[in-house]
């Protein structure tokens, strides 16, 4: 048999693929004999008798075991133990909420042979299409290409939401195509973004999608102004690292910043396209709304958000350099 540790960054989505996982290694059989699930007050003694017992009425049996707050090192090097020389009618299904994964776990994995899947969704845009397509599919869902890219932009980062919305859709379309007329009425307020989707679009001075990107970050991201405030100050204090004479390379950019690759040489592009005085700017434009924020005019705060979002954006297009 196998053993399995999954784990995630989104708790719904990890939630989601245990069901998924523990549904096909029971598949057909009956999962009042195979199942035993340990979610938390449980006694490691407990989990492991479970997964060495033999089944009744079956062939094999799938034990779950999810790590809680109460979870010890001392229980995980009792499971690490129990895996090296697991039972061959047992899956074992570990599911790990938080933190790094113990060494002594990895370790007896690979000399079980068994697997680590992680289920966070990837970040790469292509990687990321390909993986809701399979959230999809698993949902018992089809749809046509353009309903998967409304819905993959609408909810975001809010990937967790997908599973309720998959409901409502088999509900009202069963096997039906999901087209956009279909799948509109049903995605109602916009899911979270990735926090430097922001510092990207106001660094390629696109100022309609920092706006856009600024005001998801408010509402369904429910982040304050003040700390989106906190996450451009850190930006422009990043690209002032860049703001000398010594700066010629991106291995520069990587020393001076702490980037890596990709980051740094994204890093010197937007410091080169600023210049010294837009960057100036920039933290003029920072300092401005942060008292305005802080109730200097009594403007609402998401008018202040937006006049500041823009300005920056608006430095950043080929109008609005300053050298």
């Amino acid at each position: 048999m196998a053993t399995l540790v999954l784990h995630g960054s989104d708790e719904v989505v990890l939630s989601a693929a245990v069901a998924e996982k523990v549904r096909e290694l029971i598949g057909d059989g009956d999962r009042s004999l195979m199942l035993d699930e340990f979610v938390d007050d449980y006694v490691i003694g407990s989990v492991i008798e479970s997964a060495s017992t033999p089944p009744f009425f079956t062939d094999r049996r799938v034990v779950v075991v999810h790590q809680h707050d109460g979870t010890t090192t001392e229980d995980i090097d009792v499971l690490a133990e129990y895996i090296r020389d697991e039972a061959e009618f047992t899956d074992l299904v570990i599911v790990w909420r938080k933190g790094k994964i113990l060494k002594a776990l990895t370790d007896a994995l690979k000399v079980a042979g068994g697997r680590n899947i992680d289920v966070t969704p990837p970040t790469r845009a292509a990687d990321r299409r390909s993986w809701w397509e399979e959230q999809v599919a698993v949902a018992g869902l089809s749809f046509d290409a353009k309903a998967m890219s409304i819905m993959i932009e609408w909810l975001g980062e809010d990937v967790g939401r997908f599973a309720g919305l998959a409901e409502t859709l088999r509900a009202t379309y069963g096997a039906a195509v999901v087209t956009p007329d279909k799948l509109e009425p049903f995605l109602g307020e916009r899911g979270d973004v990735k926090p430097w989707d922001l510092t990207d679009a106001i660094d390629g001075g696109n100022a309609t999608k920092a706006l856009m990107v600024a005001r998801r970050m408010m509402t369904a991201g429910e982040r304050h102004p003040l700390q989106i405030m906190a996450q451009l100050h850190n930006h422009f204090a990043r690209l002032a690292k860049l703001d000398g004479p010594s700066v010629h390379s991106v291995g520069d950019a990587e020393a001076l910043t702490g980037a890596k690759g990709f980051q740094a040489e994204k890093a010197l592009k937007a410091y080169r396209n600023l210049g010294s005085s837009g960057l100036r700017r920039a933290f003029d434009l920072l300092a401005t709304a942060d008292l305005d924020l802080r109730g200097r005019t009594g403007l609402e705060n998401d008018v202040v958000m937006d006049v500041l979002v823009a300005r920056l954006a608006k430095l950043a297009a080929p109008t609005g350099r300053r050298r």
